[in-house]
């Protein structure tokens, strides 16, 4: 039995990477910077949400480029950034109903039931 898993997991990392996880890391990243750069044009306001942003931000990126290395880190960090945009997103279509942030909400929430499959967790080191 103990045979099986291990084969398992030596196919999964001579498999690589996941396309679904390339593309997910290339829309967190295009996300990424369209909202640093918002940040500093200071549409996030002059204070502390101009820089909580980008802090976000900062993590996001870097845990972007740690996942398309495939290393769990950086798949951490894209799953609690997925799971903070799909909550801030439903957040702000609550208050807004704005149907566009309930749609970006539902992807990122797509996003994350994605990372968190056992194909994609057993791909990682």
């Amino acid at each position: 039995m103990s045979d099986i898993n291990e084969i398992k997991k030596l196919q999964a990392k001579a498999g690589g990477m996941l396309p679904g996880v390339a593309g997910i890391c290339m829309f967190m990243l295009v996300l990424t910077l369209m909202n640093a750069f918002a940040a500093l044009r200071n549409i996030y306001g002059p204070g502390r949400g101009k820089f909580g942003v980008l802090g976000i931000c900062t993590l996001l990126a870097a845990g972007v480029f740690g996942l398309l290395r495939m290393k769990r880190w950086g798949w951490a960090l894209v799953l609690g950034g997925c799971l903070t945009l799909f909550l801030g997103n439903l957040l702000y279509f609550r208050q807004t109903h704005a149907a566009p942030y309930l749609v970006q909400g539902l992807f990122a929430l797509v996003f994350f039931l994605y990372l968190v499959r056992t194909e994609v967790r057993e791909r990682l080191r």
